[in-house]
């Protein structure tokens, strides 16, 4: 690969790590090309791109766009890496997990993962990773959550209600009584 060559690919990769604010970082060694190649099928059909790239490459372009930034990914940038990019924090996790379950593999393994600007190394990390909430669901709780003390006060608004007038009628019943 020629100089032209690599900064047409550090270019290419930064465009992908400014397009998306989440990518994985895996260790997809060992797999056969019929594995990758499944792999990437499932990549494509969920919208997770798949990029395979040399590491002095990978971490060029990531220094290139921030140096601090993605700092805690580059010890992760060593073997054969493959980049999973994704709108959705959760689905690369979801995907590696399956994969590997349903293959009975121990590979890709997780070697890194780029979150909205967190850093979650090693292979360890997956489970976690799995269980992330998605911004539409945490949205979904918040307004649940905001929704709930509303709820709570015009329940109690309408049960005040109900309870004025048995109050009154127990005051009514009283009186009848006392006039009786």
């Amino acid at each position: 690969m020629n100089k032209d060559q690599k900064n047409e690919v550090i270019e290419l990769l930064k465009d992908k790590f400014k397009e998306y604010n989440n990518f994985y970082v895996t260790n997809t060694e060992s797999l056969t090309v019929e594995q990758v190649g499944k792999l990437r099928r499932i990549c494509f059909d969920k919208n997770v791109e798949m990029k395979v790239a040399k590491n002095t490459l990978i971490k060029k372009a990531l220094e290139g766009i921030d140096d601090k930034r993605f700092s805690g990914v580059y010890e992760s940038l060593n073997g054969v890496t493959a980049l999973l990019f994704s709108e959705d924090a959760k689905e690369p996790a979801l995907i590696i997990s399956s994969f590997r379950k349903d293959g009975n593999l121990e590979k890709p393994v997780l070697k890194a993962a780029f979150i909205d600007g967190d850093v979650f190394a090693g292979d360890d990390q997956l489970k976690a990773l799995t269980t992330l909430k998605s911004k539409h669901d945490l949205i979904g709780e918040i307004i649940g959550l905001l929704q709930s003390p509303a709820k709570n006060v015009i329940s109690g608004l309408n049960a005040g209600g109900k309870l004025a007038s048995l109050i009154k009628a127990l005051e009514a019943r009283a009186e009848a009584a006392g006039a009786n």
